[in-house]
């Protein structure tokens, strides 16, 4: 494995580790000198009626107590086609999970476990992809070719995920670089997790079988907030599609992070794109610690192959219930282990994340693949006073030296074995370095060790799925109704002068073609219209929540009802929040709610005048300024959907100035 450049990290590593951790204090030029690169991978669930490979209905999710059957499974590896395991297959394998799944027989059937070959490809999914694909400017395959992906932790019955690249080699336009796209894929989303604990993990399957797109992106950003732009964008053209499905778990997106003389290391399920530059910049930092920690043991320890753990059983009960006095979680059935790390002595300690240091690395890949459970070990380089005595008893009985390290972990007694040889071996990978891993995201902005990086050897040919020939001829007329790209659209909304605050939510919610068609088909201002579907229509959702009976087609309903009666258009703003929670009402009736009541110019002349006479025996200040305002707001509920506020404005002046 290469090394990081002296040159390259002198900008780095002149730095104590906590600024490193710190987001905020990091720039560019710290990206640079570590040689930072970040690549993604989209998934966003198509919009079907039915699953990929079977005829059940997409989208109906189950409660996680409300099942029709379980059924239990034990997951094994099997052979590539070149003879050999995947790595992270023969990981799983090693947890001896027991894998329940919850079904309901409205959302799944004997294709999804596995007890049924599929079905044929639902094609509505599969124009869609190829719509998409487009869309990111990939060349289209000429056949489809389903593979199987092995996945052996349980989220998929069958043990691999069918998938298939429906285009290669495309690109986004970011405001200032492209983007290249390596593929999109279309494949089967797996089960929905919803406990895992020991040797058990459980899911519904629900979710099992939708299909979704995978886009994935070159490792062309260069910073964390270029990660999250490129997740942007890719989000803003799915959505433009009217093809994909919205809300929560319809889109989750991996972020693939490396540095020089690191490696690739996968983050996956990021649930939320803001999400994207403080987790992958503290990846970059965790990279930059652990070939510290690289080269440092290289100067301890010479020759690694002749490394190795010595460890012991811990009997002595004064000992243990020190244990046990500080976690009482620990099972009475565990064993204690006591065990020496020759020549780490202060390396577990090392941060490494921010609340995380390198012992828990270790920590984690016990719980993981150990399967222990909860808070699992100490070690020796924390001053805690507690546990001081404790290894020095420890150091005896394992004849410790001043340069070692020592660990003390509890396990049940099946699992010893596992947990030595885990800690042993990620002990191993920092003679190495970055460990090729997928780590799993958390709501703080770090990781957690999920599973060893899954290689090609988990890939093979589907050989219950023929290939499909795809219909370039076809293809090609997608293009004609293609949604221009995000960057086009943000130019037309600069052109339009609609407030930059409002972009990113038009953009999420694909509302710029709805902006659109009201300018040209109603020539209403599209100013109007931005605040209209962005700031009015989004404050109605969140006060009532979702409401399944209103379209967006109401709306433009509206707009030609309004324009039909000759009403300002500034009566669409009340209107709105009424028809959204009132979708079958008539207009003529949201506008008795309203109280609305059609009068003539002349009629509110007349009350101007009236109301400065008003003015002068209930107020006594004789600024103009203030008689203005006080006429205004008398005025407001009677001049909305009759007259413009500007209207009304210039007659309140002409009023107050005669009176």
């Amino acid at each position: 494995m290469s090394k990081i450049d002296k040159s390259e990290m002198q900008g780095v590593g002149s730095r104590s580790v906590e600024p490193l951790l710190s987001f905020k204090q990091a720039d560019p030029s710290f990206y640079k000198a570590i040689g930072f690169t970040c690549g993604l991978e989209v998934h966003q669930q198509l919009d079907t009626k039915e699953k990929l490979f079977c005829h059940c209905p997409a989208r109906r999710y189950q409660k996680p107590d409300e099942f029709d059957g379980e059924i239990l499974r034990h997951m094994r590896p099997t052979l590539s086609e070149l003879g050999e395991y995947d790595g992270t297959a023969l990981m799983e394998f090693k947890t001896r999970k027991e894998i329940v799944y919850r079904l309901q027989n409205s959302s799944a059937c004997t294709y999804e476990m596995d007890d049924t070959p599929p079905f044929t490809l639902n094609r509505e999914a599969l124009q869609k992809a190829i719509s998409l694909a487009k869309q990111f400017k990939t060349s289209l395959v000429d056949e489809l070719h389903i593979t199987r992906k092995q996945y052996l932790d349980g989220s998929i019955p069958a043990g691999f995920q069918r998938t298939g690249i429906v285009g290669v080699e495309g690109e986004i336009t970011l405001p200032h670089k492209n983007i290249r796209i390596i593929q999109i894929s279309l494949e089967e989303d797996s089960c929905r997790q919803i406990a895992d604990r020991g040797h058990t993990r459980i899911f519904t399957t629900d979710r099992l079988g939708i299909p979704l797109i995978e886009v994935v992106t070159y490792p062309d950003m260069k910073t964390p907030q270029e990660a999250e732009l490129a997740g942007q964008y890719i989000r803003y053209i799915c959505r433009s599609s009217n093809k994909v499905r919205s809300g929560i778990g319809a889109a989750r997106q991996d972020v693939n992070v490396s540095i020089v003389g690191g490696t690739r290391v996968e983050i996956k399920g990021v649930a939320h794109l803001r999400w994207i530059p403080e987790l992958a910049h503290n990846e970059a930092v965790r990279q930059v610690v652990l070939l510290r920690l690289r080269d440092e043991l290289g100067k301890r320890i010479h020759n690694p192959k002749r490394w190795g753990i010595r460890h012991q059983a811990v009997t002595d009960h004064l000992m243990i219930q020190a244990i046990r006095d500080k976690y009482g979680h620990i099972v009475k059935q565990a064993a204690f282990i006591g065990l020496v790390l020759p020549r780490f002595k202060g390396l577990l300690a090392e941060a490494t994340q921010p609340g995380k240091s390198f012992a828990n690395e270790i920590e984690e890949r016990l719980q993981v693949i150990a399967c222990l459970e909860g808070h699992c070990m100490i070690h020796s380089d924390v001053n805690d006073p507690i546990f001081s005595t404790l290894f020095s008893h420890v150091a005896k009985m394992l004849k410790a030296k001043k340069q070692d390290a020592m660990i003390l972990f509890w396990a049940p007694k099946d699992d010893v074995e596992t947990a030595l040889e885990t800690i042993e071996e990620r002990c191993r990978l920092a003679f190495e370095g970055v460990p090729k891993e997928t780590r799993k995201s958390l709501p703080g902005k770090i990781t957690v060790f999920e599973r060893v990086l899954p290689g090609p050897d988990r890939m093979y040919p589907d050989t219950d799925s023929a290939p499909i020939p795809i219909d370039h001829e076809n293809a090609d007329d997608f293009e004609d109704s293609l949604p221009s790209e995000p960057y086009k659209q943000i130019s037309q909304l600069k052109v339009w002068q609609i407030p930059k605050d409002l972009h990113h939510h038009i953009l999420r919610h694909n509302l710029f073609t709805h902006i659109n068609r009201l300018y040209t088909d109603y020539n209403f201002p599209p100013t109007m219209g931005a605040k209209l579907l962005g700031q009015t229509l989004k404050h109605a959702i969140r006060c009532f929540g979702p409401s399944p009976d209103f379209s967006l087609e109401r709306i433009y309903e509206l707009v030609q009802f309004v324009i039909d009666q000759k009403l300002d258009l500034a009566i669409l703003k009340p209107m709105l929040y009424l028809v959204y929670k009132n979708p079958q009402d008539e207009f003529s009736d949201i506008l008795k709610k309203l109280h609305f009541k059609k009068v003539s110019l002349n009629k509110i002349r007349s009350k101007i005048s009236q109301l400065c006479d008003d003015f002068k025996k209930v107020r006594r200040s004789k600024e103009i300024e203030a008689k203005k305002r006080w006429i205004m707001g008398q005025l407001r509920p009677l001049a909305i959907g009759n007259i413009s506020l500007a209207q009304l404005s210039t007659l309140v002046e002409r009023g107050g100035a005669d009176a």
